[in-house]
């Protein structure tokens, strides 16, 4: 069923996601800045559109119903959006313009591409701040409302589709391997992959480099679990695990631990990383400048392409 806008009070989300949040009508009034008439008259006019109580008294307190529960989150996601819908821009002059920008990344983003960034914003635009926070692990279920709260997700192609995005540089898979483990030889192989116990970035298969081992019929035993690709190092050092990790990472990450690099023993498929963003933000002055910072970055840094690992 579709619904014209033009019909709605547009102020009424405001009010939904106050009454939604709080469960209390005085204190949702007092958050939007309305009279607790005020704020009663708005909770009727909802329960009149949806068709339900949207909160329901229990005992002394309100509790949301099925429907309020399921407007909560979707609530946040539209106010989030109608934030940056009127915060948008026609112009935008990065060398003296206050602004900030949220990025979702993972820490491998963060310290092979952000690092980057942050010095070329800095040079450029001194009043732009940037503020990098963890993707979610339900990144690939709730991609629109992650997206409609941030400016930007650092994430490679093959993990989520169906929104903008700008190339930013490749980069190659190696396995980490600890110096102390002598089950591996000089080069590793597709038994030792099937064999050894894993140390993994969140889930084993968010990367297309693991996915493939699923075809060529290996399965990771996956022992460890862990939300930082930085981490992986040392929780392969001095045990039998073994761990996939970007080139560019390990290069940078090189003698933290004492791990050493090795190639695949298969043909993995490069990362191609990439910004994401919401529609809403294709537009925007201020965006479309971070993209074209963002991509020129990324272009200075894909000219150094890392080559295969040498065996020792």
């Amino acid at each position: 069923m579709s619904v014209s806008l033009s019909g709605l009070d547009l102020n009424l989300v405001l009010s939904l996601r106050a009454l939604l949040e709080e469960r209390n009508v005085t204190r949702a009034g007092q958050r939007v800045g309305l009279s607790q008439p005020a704020m009663s008259a708005a909770l009727a006019r909802l329960r009149r559109h949806f068709d339900d109580d949207l909160l329901a008294r229990v005992g002394k307190q309100y509790e949301l119903t099925a429907l309020g529960r399921a407007l909560l989150d979707r609530t946040s996601t539209a106010c989030d959006l109608l934030e940056r819908v009127f915060s948008s821009r026609a112009d935008f002059a990065p060398g003296s313009e206050e602004h900030e920008f949220t990025l979702l990344t993972s820490d491998y983003a963060l310290a092979v591409f952000g690092a980057e960034l942050t010095r070329t914003v800095h040079a450029e635009a001194p009043g732009v701040r940037l503020r990098f926070q963890r993707t979610p692990i339900d990144v690939t279920e709730n991609t629109t409302p992650l997206l409609s709260t941030a400016d930007g997700l650092m994430m490679p192609h093959g993990i989520i589709s169906g929104f903008p995005a700008v190339d930013l540089f490749t980069d190659r898979w190696v396995f980490l391997v600890a110096e102390t483990n002598d089950e591996v030889a000089d080069q590793l192989t597709m038994d030792d992959l099937a064999r050894l116990p894993w140390v993994v970035y969140q889930r084993a298969y968010d990367a297309p480099a693991a996915r493939q081992l699923i075809m060529l019929g290996v399965e990771p035993r996956v022992e460890i679990s862990v939300d930082s690709f930085q981490a992986l190092p040392f929780l392969v050092a001095g045990t039998r695990r073994i761990a996939l990790v970007q080139q560019r990472l390990a290069e940078l990450l090189r003698g933290v631990a004492a791990v050493r690099l090795m190639e695949p023993p298969y043909g993995a498929v490069p990362l191609q990383e990439a910004l994401w963003w919401h529609p809403v933000h294709t537009h925007d002055a201020a965006h479309i400048w971070l993209r074209e910072t963002a991509a020129r970055v990324g272009a200075e840094l894909a000219a150094s392409q890392p080559g295969r690992i040498a065996t020792r």
